[in-house]
């Protein structure tokens, strides 16, 4: 990705990438660049560097009241999720339940209070079943949430292949926009479709269906 600004070299960083997340999840919003930055957790300079790349690649503009609104959503989240590589970026650890059908899991990670949110195939098939996952993608912010939650809903760790991931994401910005779908902790639509887009075993027929959703709430939020 060439350089647009000589702050920001790459908008899809971790990073930067907390203020994409935000403009995206709330596409409908118009913005001041410290809203932006408090929003998204990141610093005011952060925020300026990354708008201004924005604006120059003509994803962002002013309204009427000098206020920062994108241009073009759909195309912005189409080429993150290209440049998104999920299996990649987290760190994953793996465990197995004997639960054979994948709702017993999803019943018992419903009742924890430990910070998670389920993403790829389990999240999409809790927003918008059409791929039934094999494995569970939960992201977990840290080493102790992870023993916590193990514990929690009768996970044991297996050197690989478990039916069951516990993700370290690349950033904490991944739990930015998450909700409860049928009790269980979800990331936001955008979040899901970046995951899925690269995701192998039918990741990005899954990421087609999240996409009509990310539609159907930009609709809303005319």
């Amino acid at each position: 990705m060439r350089s647009l600004s000589p702050k920001i070299s790459n908008i899809f960083a971790p990073k930067s990438s907390r203020i994409i997340r935000v403009l995206l999840t709330e596409a409908g919003r118009d913005w001041v660049e410290r809203e932006i930055a408090e929003t998204a957790g990141t610093s005011r300079g952060m925020a300026h560097y990354v708008c201004k790349a924005l604006t120059e690649m003509g994803y962002l503009t002013r309204n009427d009241y000098d206020r920062m609104v994108l241009t073009d959503p759909l195309r912005l989240l189409k080429r993150w999720a290209a440049y998104h590589q999920y299996d990649a970026m987290n760190e994953f650890l793996d465990y197995h339940t004997f639960e054979r059908e994948v709702d017993e899991t999803f019943k018992k990670i419903a009742k924890s209070d430990s910070t998670y949110a389920a993403t790829t195939l389990a999240g999409a098939w809790l927003v918008s079943p059409h791929v039934r996952p094999s494995d569970l993608h939960f992201y977990i912010p840290n080493k102790g949430t992870v023993e916590e939650i193990s514990r929690e809903i009768d996970l044991h760790p297996t050197p690989r292949g478990g039916n069951v991931k516990l993700v370290l994401p690349y950033d904490e910005g991944v739990f930015y926009g998450s909700r409860e779908v049928t009790g269980v902790k979800v990331v936001s639509n955008i979040q899901l479709y970046v995951d899925l887009y690269n995701y192998p075993a039918r990741g990005e027929e899954a990421a087609s269906k999240i996409l009509d959703e990310v539609l159907e709430e930009w609709h809303r939020a005319r």
